[in-house]
């Protein structure tokens, strides 16, 4: 007898683009708490290379990291909601859409500060390229856009709550360890080199735009 040949669910740069996202989040708010801001540019640096490279790779990463693979339609969604949809190996059909929401959310966040200040110490790197009202405009959504994170976030760790004690659903095992029982890829994973290049593509991209920004005026005294 031969034993089928499993793969991982999650491959490594989906696993560990999402762990990094979880370890940002918390730390940008305390930076800005805290008003380390320094170290709250940096972290939106991060956020915003590492969404973009997920984005990426959710058209040309492995399988089931693909949009294609988990992103379902609205009569999916509904049927699912009412019981009568069947999950696929990785998200749920809502659960998909729930992705793609906070990727978007984190995104607008992490560059609607790219604009901002605190009107005493810090300016975003694109604060001086901006005109008055877009930078208003940033600073509002950077607002708001955090409020509904934190409302989306919430939402999402209420779901795999539910999903893995009441459903005995082993989604955290998955997401650590790559596969878990009943959670397993039904193809092998893309070579890893892609995940880097992608990483450094999105990398190059943020530093060439920070660039093209104007240096602050001098300061008068």
């Amino acid at each position: 007898m031969t034993s089928e040949k499993t793969y991982p669910l999650w491959d490594i740069p989906t696993r560990a683009c999402h762990w990094l996202i979880v370890a940002c989040v918390p730390l940008s708010w305390w930076s800005a708490e805290t008003e380390n801001f320094e170290l709250h540019q940096w972290l939106g640096y991060a956020l915003i290379v590492l969404v973009v490279s997920r984005v990426i790779w959710g058209f040309v990463g492995s399988r089931h990291s693909r949009f294609a693979d988990f992103l379902a339609g609205p009569r999916r969604v509904l049927a699912y909601l009412r019981g009568e949809g069947m999950a696929g190996a990785g998200h749920n059909p809502l659960g998909g859409w729930s992705v793609i929401s906070l990727l978007l959310l984190l995104l607008l966040q992490a560059i609607s500060g790219l604009f901002n200040s605190d009107d005493v110490f810090f300016n975003g790197p694109l604060y001086h390229s901006a005109s008055v009202a877009l930078r208003d405009a940033m600073g509002v959504v950077h607002e708001v856009a955090f409020d509904a994170l934190l409302g989306l976030v919430a939402l999402h760790i209420i779901a795999v709550l539910y999903h893995q004690f009441r459903r005995r659903e082993p989604l955290v095992q998955a997401m650590v360890r790559g596969s878990a029982a009943g959670r397993a890829g039904r193809s092998a994973p893309v070579p890893a080199w892609r995940a880097l290049l992608v990483l450094l593509l999105a990398s190059l991209a943020l530093w060439g735009l920070l660039q093209l920004a104007p240096p602050p005026p001098p300061v008068m005294w």
